[in-house]
């Protein structure tokens, strides 16, 4: 998910249009975005949204017999905090074939991911779902900063780690501004995530209109590995997919490495050097990941499995 979208659950004459948008991933969020007197009316509003698209009713695509994402796209719901009230009620409303992942919020310990799971699995059972549902964790307290490395390790579901700012920085009276704390907390999520090896997702930049900012710190992020970025406007899309995009420069090498890789491979060679660089498995993997991106972009032509 190069780019993921942000979708107020209480307003559903943008779900369609968010499907059909650039963004890589769609996330209806019935957390931040909804006030308080309306948890309940969003709520009923995305079940009955994730319903017609599981039966495919809502655009002609989607069902529970072929879960592919619906329009090319990853549909994700933000759920209230494990400890509102509204979070048994939230989970029990959107777990439906349509949904990809569910993203939550202020998770604090492995056991709070493997709670999750239980109960996601217990609703996919009840409604025959097939397809397990992933669960995108929001890191975005001090104490799930520390225990971000065995969150991230919690279980099968966990698609990744997403970091949230905001609930991080303002308690503590840190400024979003400041690229040094910033910086501190992307790398230290981005090794928590690779050490359980999923993706690492960069939080939100808020303000919209400063479009050059969004880019410089997609920019950062990317160069820390971080897959890709959330969206809370649709002008940020296409800065996030360009950003998160390998460069043709980066795909062209690794096109090259993967050659080179193969054919020594076919030569009984242990080690190789490609343009003056030592070839290693860490590279290796690195050139099938890139690759990987430029084969779902038709620019590319290696499989993981190559």
């Amino acid at each position: 998910m190069r780019s993921k979208l942000f979708v107020p659950g209480s307003r559903p004459e943008l779900f369609n249009k968010a499907l059909s948008g650039p963004a890589d991933a769609i996330s209806i969020d019935l957390e931040d975005a909804v006030l308080e007197a309306r948890k309940a009316e969003a709520r009923s509003t995305v079940r009955e949204f994730l319903r017609k698209l599981s039966t495919g009713r809502s655009l002609g695509s989607g069902s529970a017999a072929a879960p592919e994402p619906v329009h090319g796209k990853i549909v994700i719901v933000r759920v209230n905090a494990m400890t509102t009230l509204h979070f048994n009620d939230d989970l029990a409303a959107v777990t439906w074939p349509a949904l990809h992942a569910i993203n939550v919020p202020k998770i604090e310990s492995s056991e709070e991911v493997q709670s999750v799971s239980d109960t996601l699995a217990r609703l996919e059972r009840e409604r025959g779902i097939v397809q397990p549902i992933g669960i995108l964790v929001n890191i975005e307290s001090p104490r799930g900063l520390r225990r971000a490395a065995e969150i991230a390790a919690a279980g099968p579901r966990v698609i990744g780690l997403q970091v949230g700012f905001g609930d991080l920085f303002e308690p503590l009276s840190i400024d979003r501004s400041d690229r040094e704390a910033v910086h501190h907390v992307q790398l230290a999520v981005r090794f928590a995530a690779g050490e359980a090896g999923v993706p690492a997702y960069d939080g939100a930049f808020a303000n919209v209109g400063d479009l050059d900012g969004f880019r410089v710190e997609s920019e950062h992020a990317c160069r820390l590995g971080f897959a890709g970025k959330s969206c809370i406007h649709p002008s940020q899309v296409p800065v996030a997919n360009e950003v998160f995009r390998p460069s043709d420069d980066e795909i062209g090498f690794a096109d090259r490495v993967l050659t080179a890789w193969v054919d020594a491979e076919r030569r009984g060679l242990g080690a190789i050097t490609v343009e003056g660089h030592m070839v290693d498995r860490p590279m290796i993997e690195r050139a099938y990941a890139i690759m990987a991106v430029a084969e779902r972009e038709g620019l590319g032509r290696f499989a993981k499995n190559t």
